[in-house]
């Protein structure tokens, strides 16, 4: 009886823990909503529960896996350096950090940097993408699974501004979408090895920033692949081609998953139908009054949220896209937002946080708190908290301890 009680235990203990892993960009189904327990709404100074000096630049998101926090970050004159950092989750205290010298370009504009994907897990190991292309796979205490220079198979693979697509882990396979000017294609790789499984060679050709979208409602589970041309929705276990839409999409925002509808920005945004996908993939809706910029769309609260240019905030109906009300934040942003229940977090470019209550007649921004630094990565949530990067610090935002 007792030893059924303890494995009971560890079962409920591993659901948990499971349930507040961060462990992919915008966190799981990559929605940007996070579980219980959340962060706190009303922010001040004491709510920094620790901030911690990182070693190079960043724009990746941090994930957090168990009792750690893993990152991304590029040092040198040259970015040439590729760091994977991580840290205790509970003091910001630096557990480990690998270095690895690209093998890749690591030209990039200004405003982006070679860690720009967000790291990815299974929960038992790591892979961390680079703009470079190198791509490498960890154990969760740092050990080395193996490194992959993705442009010594494939040479043309980059472009002059940097790469910034996140892999996903969707069925046992790792998705890795390398799309750019020159030699564009998705990878299908597996992750014990880091040989292909699949290649699809015939992607558009143009710069991408978009990441892959785990459609995991169906079965195989599947992956939607965001590009100028549209969207692909292909079979993550074979790379199959399963259903597409070649209206256009954006190269920047990615596309986010409600039920089994699509969000997509395309001509505003429009919602596709992926219930029972055909090749060619229904239009439900389309409206050219939901346009994202560069922050992703939003759902929660039955609705959908934007943010334009200009920084205002826009929820739409989730039936048609239908404007509800507007409301202007401090921008401009280049991070998604994270939300839970009604409310949102979003981080401007100079590293002012708002939050923002979406439950009313119109948006309501109810605290904020500036972190002081250029931010431009997309936060975290697990354990109650946010968590932070710029190109100096990493910050975990959460409710103080009783005294």
């Amino acid at each position: 009886m007792i030893r059924w009680l303890t494995c009971c235990c560890l079962v409920i203990q591993t659901i948990l823990l499971c349930a507040e892993d961060w462990r992919q960009f915008r966190g799981p189904h990559a929605s940007g909503i996070a579980q219980q327990p959340h962060p706190p709404t009303t922010l001040g100074e004491h709510h920094i529960r620790w901030q911690t000096h990182l070693p190079g630049r960043g724009l990746s998101s941090p994930i957090i896996v168990g009792n750690h926090v893993y990152l991304s970050a590029a040092q040198g004159d040259d970015q040439s350096t590729l760091v994977v950092m991580a840290f205790h989750e509970s003091s910001g205290e630096m557990a480990w950090k690998k270095t690895f010298h690209a093998t890749g370009r690591t030209m990039c504009h200004e405003k982006t940097c070679v860690a720009a994907p967000t790291p990815v897990s299974d929960g038992s190991s790591l892979c961390v993408l680079f703009s470079s292309n190198d791509l490498v796979s960890l154990n969760l205490d740092g050990t080395l699974r193996w490194y992959r220079g993705i442009t010594v198979d494939y040479p043309n693979v980059s472009n002059s501004l940097g790469m910034a697509s996140s892999p996903v882990w969707v069925d046992g396979v790792l998705v890795v979408q390398v799309e750019n000017d020159s030699q564009s294609m998705v990878l299908g790789i597996d992750p014990e090895s880091g040989t292909n499984r699949w290649v699809l060679s015939d992607r558009p050709k143009g710069a991408n920033w978009t990441s892959p979208i785990p459609i995991l409602h169906l079965d195989p589970p599947c992956v939607a692949l965001q590009s100028s041309k549209g969207i692909h929705l292909v079979e993550a276990r074979s790379g199959k081609l399963v259903g597409a839409y070649l209206d256009g999409a954006a190269t920047i925002p990615s596309s986010v998953l409600v039920g089994s509808t699509l969000l997509t920005p395309s001509h505003g945004l429009t919602a596709l139908d992926l219930s029972n996908p055909d090749s060619d993939l229904s239009v439900l809706w389309q409206t050219k009054s939901m346009s994202p910029a560069t922050a992703s769309p939003m759902v929660m609260d039955d609705a959908v949220f934007v943010v334009n240019n200009a920084g205002v905030l826009t929820r739409g109906s989730l039936d048609g896209g239908r404007r509800q009300w507007q409301v202007r934040l401090k921008g401009p942003f280049s991070a998604s937002a994270v939300g839970f229940g009604h409310h949102q977090y979003w981080v401007n470019e100079s590293g002012l946080l708002q939050v923002v209550d979406v439950s009313g007649q119109e948006g309501q921004v109810i605290s904020s708190l500036d972190l002081g630094q250029t931010i431009l990565s997309t936060p975290s949530v697990a354990n109650g908290a946010l968590y932070l990067r710029s190109d100096q610090q990493l910050w975990k935002i959460g409710t103080p301890p009783l005294l």
